[in-house]
């Protein structure tokens, strides 16, 4: 066997077909693979736990005789390029050089590549989830995006939950955004347990043995519960300027907004779900709707009161637009009725965001209207918990459930004749002189 030098390499022939290996002497393992076509490249070959491994370390010319016998290594020693007698040393301790390269590239792995896997799995995140992760990965923690995922570290995931926690997201809020402080975070460690879990280094053992997010335990800011809703005694005075203002709606998006707040307060949907309804999803002859991938992911078919059929049946249809509650907007729909629930607002006397109408659904049902929590839960399309839930309620066709549904409409109805008449003042009794 010749030992390979420059000398050799540019002076060997190259054989007639397929390809020939000339061994190196005075490295066992260390070889020169020349095709046919004359191409010339370093390889390494041994054996890993028996079984017989053949590496190839890099093309003549790219790679120098001496490159790929001995690798690179900076100052300190650090190797830079490994040559074949790394690999083989390797290969002699037991690492397969090939785990030992996808590991490197494992290790090399970015924020932006373990979020774009996350989210690219077939079935397991709705489009919402989706939007809320990418805003964290481009916005929240736009400095680590194309950084390993590796090198975010302890100190800097508490130094920016604090700068969140105190300053808000773009450092310019006073009092901080708490909320939006623990939903990035527990968006991050969601992120990094499942690099954790996908990625591996060499030896087998995961990418990511801690998330650096644990340490923000003893900081994580304890949140108040959010259960705001309509004050009951104000549903009346709420549903009258509903009505009201509805008799007055001057365009299109403004009926849409009016009449998606009446129907939220009538069903206790989820302002996203009803937003997007189509009318091949409404039967109002039978009196029920239907949410094909609500947010537990179980279709679930809803019950509608005389009043959201009667509601639906006056809302005029757009040719072209299979929306209920059409918009000029790019969705086709209104996404968000930020003026009509500003007027609620005002009329309730509390700030009240699309969800508080869904506590006010429930506070109605349950407080006034007697209505069972668990049916409650159903109405709301509460992910079921249990046994006798999951496997023999009926937790998904609920029209069984129209009669609670109406007497939560009823009541409003009622609620709302009495504020009218206040505010015509038939309840004023004149007294006698």
């Amino acid at each position: 066997m010749p030992k390979l030098t420059k000398t050799f390499i540019d002076k060997v022939q190259p054989p007639a077909e397929g390809y020939a290996i000339h061994w190196d002497d005075s490295l066992k393992g260390y070889g020169l693979r020349v095709t046919a076509a004359g191409k010339r490249v370093f390889i390494a070959q041994g054996r890993v736990r028996g079984k017989a491994v053949c590496v190839t370390i890099g093309p003549y010319g790219l790679y120098t005789e001496e490159l790929a016998r001995n690798g690179l290594t900076d100052s300190s020693g650090t190797i830079i390029t490994k040559g074949a007698r790394h690999i083989l040393q390797a290969m002699r301790d037991g690492i397969d050089p090939r785990d030992a390269k996808k590991a490197d590239e494992a290790a090399k792995v970015t924020l932006r590549q373990v979020a774009d896997a996350y989210m690219g799995r077939p079935g397991k995140l709705k489009d919402s989830s989706k939007s809320e992760i990418e805003r964290h990965v481009t916005t929240t923690f736009k400095a680590w995006e194309h950084k390993p995922i590796t090198s975010i570290t302890e100190d800097d995931c508490r130094k920016r939950y604090r700068e969140i926690l105190t300053k808000g997201l773009r450092g310019n809020r006073e009092g901080g955004s708490p909320g939006q402080a623990n939903q990035a975070f527990s968006v991050l460690r969601a992120l990094i347990n499942y690099a954790g879990r996908q990625y591996k280094k060499h030896d087998g053992t995961p990418l990511v043995l801690h998330n650096p997010v644990a340490v923000l335990k003893d900081d994580w800011a304890e949140l108040d519960p959010r259960d705001s809703s309509i004050p009951l005694p104000k549903v009346g005075a709420v549903w009258h300027m509903l009505t009201q203002a509805r008799a007055n709606a001057y365009n299109r998006d403004t009926w849409s907004s009016i009449d998606l707040v009446m129907f939220l307060m009538l069903t206790g949907a989820r302002k996203e779900e009803a937003a997007a309804l189509t009318w091949d999803r409404v039967n109002l002859d039978e009196c029920w709707w239907h949410i094909p991938d609500p947010k537990n992911r179980r279709p679930v078919w809803l019950p509608l009161s005389a009043q959201a059929v009667e509601l639906l049946k006056t809302r005029q249809r757009v040719e072209g637009n299979q929306h209920v509650f059409p918009s000029w907007g790019k969705s086709g729909h209104i996404k968000d009725p930020r003026d009509t629930m500003k007027k609620v607002s005002e009329t309730a006397g509390t700030h009240l965001s699309p969800h508080d109408l869904r506590r006010t659904f429930a506070d109605i049902g349950y407080a006034e209207c007697g209505v069972d929590l668990s049916k409650v839960k159903q109405l709301l399309n509460h992910k079921p918990h249990g046994v006798t839930e999951k496997h023999y309620l009926k937790t998904s066709k609920l029209q069984y459930l129209l009669p609670e549904v109406q007497r939560v409409a009823d009541w409003i109805e009622k609620q709302g004749k009495l504020a009218e008449a206040i505010a015509k003042g038939e309840n004023v009794v004149p007294l006698r002189a």
